[in-house]
């Protein structure tokens, strides 16, 4: 059973990055209004210090008024960036655990839908743009607080100084709203076709040996790179729409700054201000006319949006939900009743019914393409079935517990990931790391103890500085899965990569290694023969149930092992 996700739209996720810095948000927030406060002060304080010098009045203290205001400046700009730098990190490490953590409880569902590329791409880049929005929040209030303060001080100088700026005052917004919602579509385009070009990458450093083998690595370059074209049109959108608007805003903000300065001069021919307040009312023109800071705000969030947007379609993937229920005391019987599972349009098992009694290993055959690793997976709710219910000692997966699910089913898989500093970390790897005792003893059983002791440090061993064959991966893995004593244990092509003799030899352990049952795909005949039982799969079905023995005497049987015996 799987769940969607609280993934709400980019704004509720960004107002939740928000909250997660809240206290650090509001002191950015005080911090730069302050900042902005002191701004706004410095013109008046100029102006009258101004009136005085032109006076010959004593101005010593409205100097260190200035003098003050400046410094005060200086030292809120620097906490600022400081305290800026912080929020962005913060916020971002969270965007990332957050991320990360629903990829790795979506499971395999996410890497199939955005690929490994995209989603790096997504938890590195993207992650991080998203993770600038607080403390540009934070410093919005601010910059706005600039404008509407230049125009309120020009208004207490003198009202027509505000009714002039205000008049073009609509046209500066509308152009702000146009620059916000153009930047954000062009910046959403410029982020997917990164994501395409990451996802290319990361397939080309896969597959890198099958490239140097065929030659091709020019060709694969050029693919990786052939939306850069793409990419670049996209980038000169979102420039030309921030030149339109700086542009716009260039040529509208002069003419309100013009117009104040104008009419100033005409008052102060007048005697209705000084030097001074034309000085200042200079300076609140320019500061009630700064849309270049609002522009570069609003670009900010719209890229922290777009940002955002990605990470969302992530966190919209539904995640795997687990019941409350125990698993009660048993050999570990396994029941499929139904199963029916489909990948995109093709259905892959199709009303599969399935009885592994309790102790006993079952070896699944058939040829590529049969399903036999999609039901190695329903087995151990590693994939949800489209349809019908898995049943272990009675109880349905779904209905288990986390910790009772995958405390009692261990897996070993054709390519295993050895996660750990070491070795013995990889080896131990579980919700109940096993004893020093019992990993040896599960080595010994995956005939990996001589390649082990072959190592540097032994089980000590950096995995970084162990360079292995893909069947001493497979060893190891196999190592770590015997060495958790679940009651199901689940080989999945984990014996793909052996020589016949090594395979032949693990087989055997499995008779007398963990207890419990075992579920193992069998690529060779001499493997299928040492199993309790043979399902053999075929056309998305469970065609026949028996032993090895039994099965051999039909010839679409013998078919699938082939010539060479394997299948």
């Amino acid at each position: 059973m799987t769940t969607r996700a609280d993934a709400a739209p980019p704004a509720a996720l960004l107002n939740s990055a928000t909250r997660h810095s809240g206290a650090r948000c509001i002191a950015l927030c005080l911090m730069s209004t302050a900042s902005t406060g002191a701004g706004l002060l410095l013109p008046a304080a100029l102006g009258r210090t101004l009136d005085l010098l032109l006076a010959h009045s004593p101005a010593t203290r409205w100097v260190l008024y200035c003098a003050g205001i400046v410094l005060l400046l200086a030292l809120l700009d620097a906490a600022e960036t400081v305290l800026s730098g912080t929020v962005d990190a913060r916020t971002t490490a969270w965007l990332r655990r957050r991320l990360a953590g629903h990829v790795l409880a979506v499971g395999p569902r996410a890497t199939a839908r955005f690929g490994p590329g995209d989603l790096v791409a997504r938890l590195v880049g993207n992650a991080a743009q998203a993770g600038t929005a607080p403390a540009a929040r934070a410093a919005l209030l601010a910059a706005l607080a600039g404008p509407l303060g230049g125009v309120v001080a020009l208004g207490l100088i003198d009202p027509w100084l505000a009714a002039v700026f205000l008049a073009g005052g609509p046209l500066l917004t509308l152009l702000l709203r146009a620059f916000a919602r153009d930047t954000t579509r062009c910046v959403a385009d410029y982020q997917q076709v990164q994501g395409r070009i990451a996802g290319a990458l990361a397939e080309a450093v896969a597959g890198h040996r099958t490239i140097e083998a065929a030659g091709t690595a020019d060709k694969e370059a050029a693919r990786i790179l052939r939306p850069l074209p793409e990419l670049s049109r996209a980038g000169h959108r979102m420039w030309r729409v921030q030149g339109r608007a700086a542009a716009q805003a260039s040529a509208v903000a002069p003419l309100l700054q013009l117009g104040v300065v104008a009419v100033a001069g005409l008052l102060l021919t007048r005697h209705r201000l000084s030097v001074g307040e034309v000085l200042a009312a200079s300076r609140y023109a320019v500061l009630a006319a700064g849309v270049g800071v609002l522009v570069g705000q609003f670009a900010s969030l719209a890229r922290a949006r777009a940002a955002a947007g990605r990470l969302d379609e992530v966190l919209a993937e539904p995640t795997v939900t687990y019941g409350e229920r125990r698993l009660p005391p048993g050999p570990g019987h396994l029941e499929l009743r139904g199963v029916t599972a489909r990948r995109g349009e093709r259905t892959v098992l199709d009303g599969v019914d399935l009885v592994v009694p309790g102790g006993t290993t079952l070896a699944l055959v058939g040829r590529s393409g049969t399903g036999k690793s999609l039901l190695a997976a329903l087995a151990g709710r590693l994939a949800e079935p489209d349809a019908g219910e898995i049943l272990l000692d009675g109880v349905a997966l779904r209905e288990l517990t986390h910790k009772d699910l995958r405390g009692s089913v261990g897996y070993a898989f054709e390519r295993p990931a050895l996660l750990g500093t070491t070795i013995e970390d990889a080896l131990t790897l579980g919700l109940q790391p096993p004893s020093p005792a019992r990993v040896r003893e599960a080595t010994r059983l995956a005939r990996a103890d001589d390649f082990v002791h072959r190592l540097p440090k032994g089980y000590a061993t950096a995995c970084a500085d162990a360079p292995r064959s893909g069947g001493e991966s497979q060893r190891l893995g196999l190592a770590r899965a015997f060495a958790h004593d679940g009651r199901l244990l689940i080989l999945d092509d984990a014996l793909s990569s052996l020589d016949t003799v090594t395979e032949a030899q693990i087989a055997e352990s499995l008779t007398r290694g963990p207890a419990g049952t075992r579920i193992l795909i069998a690529h060779r005949a001499s493997t299928a023969a040492r199993a309790d039982a043979v399902a053999w799969l075929d056309g998305g079905r469970v065609r026949a149930v028996g032993t090895h023995a039994e099965l051999w005497r039909m010839a679409g049987y013998r078919a699938v092992f082939g010539d060479g015996g394997r299948a």
